[in-house]
């Protein structure tokens, strides 16, 4: 493959985010699992790949840029005033998604959404042990072995 054959980075037809969405943390997030106004965002591409949190929507980060928008809309009709994304590890594509969103409630002006990163993705999650495993749908055990 020749250097202007390599295919590029998923990322690269979308604009950069111009706002960074703040962390939120596994802990806050598990005391609020049963809160119907936060929003938890998995971007894996690869839905359930090891389980996810309980509660979370699969929105690939790869699709996440044309749908900002109805999710944005979705959220306001529901209530909803946090929406955490996470990914793996989130240092990725969980940022990437949470500061297209950020950038999207800015562009509305709207003080009362706010956008997040989780804390460590799925894999700090995981890591913090049992009580966190259990809020993972589908979770397997052996599929979380190749991150110790």
């Amino acid at each position: 493959m020749t250097e202007s054959t390599k295919p590029g980075n998923w990322w690269d037809p979308f604009p950069a985010p111009r706002h960074t969405a703040d962390l939120i943390s596994r802990e806050e997030v598990l005391s609020r699992l049963s809160d119907p106004t936060l929003l938890l965002v998995d971007v894996r591409r690869t839905d359930f790949e090891g389980g996810t949190i309980r509660g979370s929507l699969n929105l690939a980060a790869q699709s996440f840029y044309y749908n900002r928008g109805p999710v944005y809309d979705l959220c306001k009709r529901a209530g909803v005033k946090q929406v955490a994304f996470y990914c793996g590890s989130s240092n990725g594509r969980g940022p990437r998604c949470s500061g297209w969103f950020a950038d999207i409630i800015a562009e509305k002006g709207d003080t009362e959404i706010q956008s997040l990163t989780l804390a460590g993705g799925i894999k700090g999650w995981v890591k913090g042990g049992e009580e966190y495993t259990k809020n993972v749908e589908m979770f397997e055990p052996e599929y979380w072995t190749q991150f110790n």
